[in-house]
């Protein structure tokens, strides 16, 4: 869809890659910093989106997104949903299941027009998100070497790969609604590969269902399943952060590959239109940045809960007054379509009492506001690239998981590295009120942030020349992309 120049005509990249994220802001994201490193590298990259998403893209970035991005091209499928102009996330149940009935034949059918293109390098291999396996599967039947991409957390993905388990062992589905609410999800479950202290609550939460036919619970553990059958598994993580439950799945896929944090990773590369380029579906306000140059260091508490997650006005306005209550500044990120079925509307005695101290927007640039000094805690659904980029901040969590492996990104922020204090997901203003000044003042709370300035540094270690990730980057390279095996 992008006009190639001459140059990249007769281009100079040596190797072809086609990267398929599964369309949501959380996995286009990461799969676009791998997209930049690649063409550092001197690979041309042809990035699929859905058609819904790369309408999306045009609108938050206008037509110029398309010029200049040299030895790079985006082309699109149809997602199989009916037409849609809206500005926000799909329904993922409906969207999952189009992804798997109806997108094989357009992306088989693409990837061969791309094959037979004589203007891009010859393809080398195709890069599918870990939620994609469709694009595997073209790729095979095409003769194309393939490997799936996970852009979650390793422990989320083990956590998955149970689901067949927690069936086979009669515990999934549940018989009624009463598991939620009667400790059910508090038994503790001590036999998966690598992961320690786990309960049934921390098991990626599409297990909390009483329906074995239910779309996402099916979908997602029958996507990690397949990406044990890939050639091999790209994961967004480094080896030192998650290395127990990262060597129990090499003994399942031998060829895995940690290369991140990949934001770190792309710092080291040159200059160019590619690596400045913003993969956002939103408009970025940059203004928080300069609200935030005024601020005292470690001060401002940085609220956002990512691209997918619906709240009641309820919980909204409970988060409202804690953050209020608590007197810290803040700056909060709400979408428009944050509160399911409404717009997120604030009351007006709570704008009029934070006027002074509260920065609020609909998006903003989450990788460089976590990296500014005056971000001092970050209150966060415990997406993947949320906690890894507060990893790289060296901000702590506190954390209210909404869905999938938040919860159990959640656990392991919370017992295992120390860098997170979990929210009642019954939310109160008084309990935000307390862990905000408790992450923001506490003993707790400094040891917290202690804790995550030294997995900082591990993370800088490990993308650093001569670490784990920049290691196993150069190696899935040479045995993947250059196919020199």
């Amino acid at each position: 869809m992008g006009s190639l120049s001459q140059e990249s005509r007769n281009s100079h990249a040596h190797a072809h890659a086609v990267c398929v994220p599964f369309p949501a802001q959380g996995h286009i994201n990461p799969m676009m910093q791998l997209a930049k490193l690649l063409l550092a590298r001197g690979v041309f990259v042809t990035f699929v989106n859905t058609e819904f998403n790369h309408r999306r893209l045009l609108r938050s970035k206008g037509l110029d997104l398309l010029r200049g991005l040299e030895n790079f091209r985006f082309e699109t499928i149809p997602d199989g949903l009916p037409p849609s102009d809206r500005d926000a996330t799909q329904d993922s149940p409906a969207l999952c299941d189009s992804l798997r009935k109806n997108c094989l034949g357009p992306f088989k059918k693409l990837l061969a027009r791309i094959k037979s293109d004589e203007v891009v390098p010859p393809v080398s291999c195709v890069i599918s998100d870990g939620m994609m396996s469709f694009a595997s599967k073209a790729a095979r039947e095409l003769g194309v070497p393939e490997v799936q991409f996970w852009t979650a957390s390793a422990c989320g993905f083990m956590g998955y790969l149970q689901y067949k388990e927690l069936v086979k062992r009669g515990i999934v589905p549940f018989e009624d609604e009463d598991f939620l609410n009667n400790g059910t999800l508090d038994d503790p479950v001590d036999w998966i590969p690598g992961m320690r202290n786990i309960r049934l609550r921390d098991i990626p939460s599409f297990i909390r269902t009483t329906d074995l036919n239910d779309i996402l619970f099916d979908f997602v553990g029958e996507e990690a399943q397949h990406c044990l059958k890939s050639s091999a598994i790209l994961f967004h993580t480094f080896n030192e952060l998650e290395h127990e439950v990262l060597e129990k799945i090499a003994d399942m896929s031998p060829r895995i590959y940690c290369t991140g944090p990949l934001s770190l990773l792309v710092q080291d590369i040159p200059s160019s239109s590619v690596k400045s380029f913003r993969s956002n579906l939103w408009k970025e306000d940059y203004s928080c940045l300069e609200w935030l140059d005024q601020r005292e260091a470690e001060s401002v508490v940085y609220v956002n809960y990512g691209s997918m997650i619906v709240m009641t006005e309820e919980h909204l306005k409970e988060f409202a007054w804690g953050l209020a209550n608590s007197k810290h500044p803040f700056l909060w990120v709400i979408r428009p379509d944050v509160v399911g079925g409404d717009s997120a509307i604030l009351p007006q005695e709570f704008l009029e009492e934070v006027k002074d101290r509260g920065f609020l927007t609909t998006w903003c640039p989450q990788d460089q506001v976590l990296l500014h000094g005056s971000v001092g805690a970050f209150l966060t659904h415990c997406g993947w690239n949320s906690t890894l980029e507060a990893i790289c901040g060296g901000v702590p969590l506190i954390c209210w998981p909404f869905f999938a492996e938040q919860q159990t990104n959640c656990r392991y922020a919370c017992t295992e590295w120390g860098i997170g204090m979990e929210v009642n997901q019954d939310v109160r203003r008084e309990e935000i009120e307390a862990l905000v000044q408790d992450v923001m003042e506490g003993a707790r709370g400094k040891k917290m942030r202690e804790n995550t300035k030294k997995w900082k540094e591990r993370a800088l270690e490990a993308a650093g020349r001569g670490g784990s990730s920049y290691n196993d980057f150069n190696r899935f390279i040479e045995e993947v992309v250059h196919l020199k095996y």
